[in-house]
C-alpha cells in the first residue's frame, strides 16, 4: 500500500463516523465542552469521601486526634468544589435549556446539591459503622474493625452506594450510577443506587453480588458471594419495549442469610429470619422463618 491508499482509508473512515445517522444515540455535546461527569475527578471524589468518613484508614494524610478538625475541613472544602462541578456536569448533561440558562442556574444547583450532599455525610457514617460491625460479628476471620474497613470490599461498595443512594434522593443525575459502577469494577459488588438497604448490612467475600434497582433490604441482612437479586421478567408495552421504573426486583425482609450463588428473582419477599441456601433459585414468596435448601 502507499501512502495515498493509507490516507485515502483514513479521511473514509473519518467522514464515516462523523456520519451523524451512525452517531444516533451516542453522542452528547455539552455546552461547556465536557461531555460528560470526569471518572478520574469521581474516583477523587469517592476517596475524600472515604477519608472524611474513616480517618486514618484512607487518604494520604497522617491524621491524629488533635489535628483531626483541621485534615476534615480541608477534605470537606475540597469535597465541595470538586462535586458541585461533577454535579453541574451531570445536571447539564440532562439539560435541555439554552447554554446560557444550563451554565447560570445548573451552577447554583449543583453548588447547593453539593452542600446538601455533604449535610448529609454524619448519617451516612452512622449506618456505615452498622455496616462494619455486621461484618466483623459475620466474620469469625475478623480481628477487629479496622482490618473490615481497611480490606473488605463490602465497606467500599457500600461506601459508593450509600453516598449515591443519597445524590440519588437528591435527583442528581448519572453520578450515582458511574459511582456504584465504579464499586461493581473495584469490588465485584453490583449494588444499583436506587436500592434501599437497611443498617448492619453485610456482604461475606462479595465477588458476583448483583442488587437491583428496585430491591428493598430490610435490616441485618447477610449476603454471601455470587447472589443475585434480580428480575425475573420485564413487562412489555404495546410496542414490545420493557416498561420501566416497576418494581421488579425482590423484597427481603430483616434478620435474611442468603447463602452463596443463590439466584432470587422477581417481586417476591422473603419473610424475615428466613435462610436461603446455597446455589438455589428462588422465584416464589418465602414466609417468615422458613428455609429452603437445594436437596441432593
Amino acid at each position: 500500500m502507499s501512502t495515498l491508499d493509507f490516507t485515502h482509508i483514513l479521511t473514509r473512515t473519518i467522514n464515516e463516523l462523523s456520519e451523524q445517522e451512525s452517531l444516533k444515540g451516542l453522542f452528547h455535546q455539552h455546552h461547556d465542552g465536557n461531555p460528560l461527569p470526569s471518572s478520574k475527578v469521581l474516583e477523587e471524589i469517592i476517596e475524600l469521601v472515604r477519608t472524611i468518613l474513616f480517618p486514618g484508614y484512607f487518604g494520604k494524610s497522617s491524621v491524629n486526634i488533635s489535628t483531626l478538625r483541621y485534615h476534615i475541613g480541608v477534605n470537606i472544602e475540597r469535597l465541595h468544589k470538586l462535586l458541585s462541578d461533577q454535579i453541574m456536569a451531570g445536571v447539564c448533561f440532562s439539560c435541555r435549556n439554552d447554554e446560557d440558562a444550563c451554565t447560570s442556574a445548573c451552577k447554583l444547583k449543583a453548588e447547593a446539591l453539593a452542600a446538601r450532599l455533604i449535610e448529609r455525610l454524619p448519617t451516612i457514617r452512622a449506618i456505615l459503622a452498622t455496616d462494619v460491625e455486621a461484618a466483623y460479628n459475620g466474620d469469625p476471620a475478623a480481628e477487629n474493625y479496622g482490618e473490615i474497613i481497611s480490606c473488605y470490599p463490602v465497606i467500599k461498595a457500600l461506601t459508593n452506594y450509600r453516598v449515591a443512594h443519597e445524590l440519588l434522593r437528591l435527583e442528581v443525575p448519572l453520578i450515582p450510577r458511574i459511582m456504584t459502577e465504579m464499586a461493581h469494577s473495584e469490588t465485584g459488588i453490583d449494588i444499583h443506587p436506587a436500592a434501599q438497604i437497611g443498617h448492619h448490612f453485610t456482604i461475606d467475600h462479595g465477588t458476583g453480588v448483583v442488587i437491583g434497582a428496585t430491591c428493598i433490604i430490610g435490616n441485618n441482612v447477610k449476603l454471601y458471594q455470587g447472589v443475585t437479586l434480580g428480575a425475573k421478567s420485564f413487562p412489555l408495552d404495546s410496542n414490545g419495549n420493557p416498561i420501566k421504573g416497576i418494581p421488579r426486583h425482590p423484597i427481603i425482609e430483616d434478620n435474611v442469610i442468603v447463602y452463596s450463588n443463590a439466584t432470587i428473582l422477581g417481586r417476591i419477599t422473603i419473610g424475615h429470619d428466613s435462610v436461603v441456601g446455597a446455589n438455589i433459585w428462588v422465584t416464589e414468596d418465602m414466609k417468615p422463618e422458613s428455609k429452603v435448601y437445594k436437596k441432593e
